[in-house]
């Protein structure tokens, strides 16, 4: 087993223009951490350094005890899996799977019994005769999970290995991964763009986002448990980001005496968690985040602390166990989330939501910041 840690890492593919700027944090034994953003954040090169197969421009990398900035990748006891499964399509699943072990000329008997432990943590015992051609896609990813678990590294590396399934198959496979990290305890370094893989599956998640040529700003915008980033994000970027349907984000300002957030005609109670700040902040400019279930019908919802908001249904988007209604305050667009779907507003009619104001969150518009 094997921490990793990272020290104010870069990564440039020219003088001008970098991918990752000044990333440091670490990854405890044991941990499955998920890195999470969007496509060009760096996700996935940050892994691929992890591996050894980018190099970086500056900082260190260590495993365990060991910086492995010059450390051949087959020399850092690490096992990657790919979106791609990459499998050898003449060879059974049996040799798919001990091949990395034959090459590295190990006893004939210890990889056949690694290659049988395998198969019966993935359920692939009966399957170890066919060819890859022969397998669904979750069986095929279970092959190239089978192929990482036989060389018993000190860390795994999952880059976007769910991708290529369908919906259905990604659940379970989902399910699946977890109860393996669980088992085998091993160190997990898991990349994704979709927030639901990341919340469910990591004990903290990395949030990331690309830096720009701003050399002000940084890739790491967030590290923390899934409900840690989901209910209290740092920034605006992790409270936009994390969250389907995303967060509603307004511009509003502190009334004069600190007790309210005024927006769009609309007055909502200061929460207490940011009562101290908004004293700070009296007739400032701020920016306003309530997720959609924060806004509901008075008749579907027993929150203490509320405020009432009104506006004009744009359209509705009936999920079957919820109704998420998207209505226009003011120019703006806002999405709350109702309960019932017996009767549905229809585009253009009036409505007035209730506010959960204690579950409101502040930024400040400057720095972009949760105010403290």
């Amino acid at each position: 087993m094997a921490s990793i840690l990272l020290r104010d890492v870069c990564k440039s593919y020219t003088s001008d223009v970098a991918v990752i700027r000044n990333l440091s944090f670490d990854i405890r034994d044991g941990e499955f951490m998920v890195f999470v953003g969007p496509s060009g954040c760096g996700k996935s090169t940050v892994l691929r350094m992890i591996a050894g197969l980018e190099s970086i421009t500056s900082g260190e990398i260590l495993i365990g005890d060991r910086v492995v900035n010059d450390v051949h990748p087959k020399d850092r006891d690490i096992a990657m899996v790919f979106q791609s499964y990459a499998l050898y399509p003449h060879m059974t699943v049996y040799d798919n799977i001990a091949f990395g072990l034959q090459i590295r000329k190990i006893p004939d008997h210890e990889i056949k019994r690694r290659v049988q432990e395998a198969a019966e943590t993935l359920g692939l015992v009966s399957f170890l005769d066919r060819k890859p051609k022969a397998l669904s896609g979750g069986q095929r990813q279970r092959v190239a999970l089978g192929r990482a678990i036989v060389r018993n590294p000190a860390v795994f590396l999952f880059d976007e290995p769910l991708s290529n399934l369908d919906a259905e198959l990604r659940v379970h496979m989902r399910a699946e991964l977890s109860r393996l990290q669980r088992r085998l305890g091993t160190t997990t370094v898991y990349v994704t763009h979709d927030q639901v893989e990341a919340m469910t599956m990591g004990h903290r998640i990395c949030v990331l986002r690309p830096c720009g040529n701003d050399p002000g700003v940084n890739n790491l915008t967030q590290v923390g448990t899934p409900m840690e980033i989901y209910d209290t994000p740092d920034n605006l970027f992790t409270a936009r980001f994390m969250g389907t349907p995303r967060m509603n984000i307004v511009s509003a300002k502190i009334t004069d005496d600190g007790s309210d957030v005024y927006f769009f005609g609309h007055r909502l109670h200061v929460p207490p968690v940011f009562r101290e700040a908004a004293q700070r902040y009296k007739g400032r400019d701020v920016m306003l985040g309530i997720r959609p279930e924060h806004i509901g019908a008075a008749d579907e919802v027993d929150w203490t602390s509320t405020s009432s908001i009104t506006g004009k249904v744009e359209i509705t988007e009936p999920l079957g166990h919820e109704v998420i209604v998207h209505f226009e305050v003011q120019g703006e667009t806002l999405a709350g989330r109702l309960r019932s779907h017996a009767s549905l507003p229809k585009m253009g009619d009036p409505i007035t939501l209730l506010v959960k104001t204690e579950s409101m969150h502040l930024f400040d518009p400057v720095t972009e910041q949760r105010l403290r």
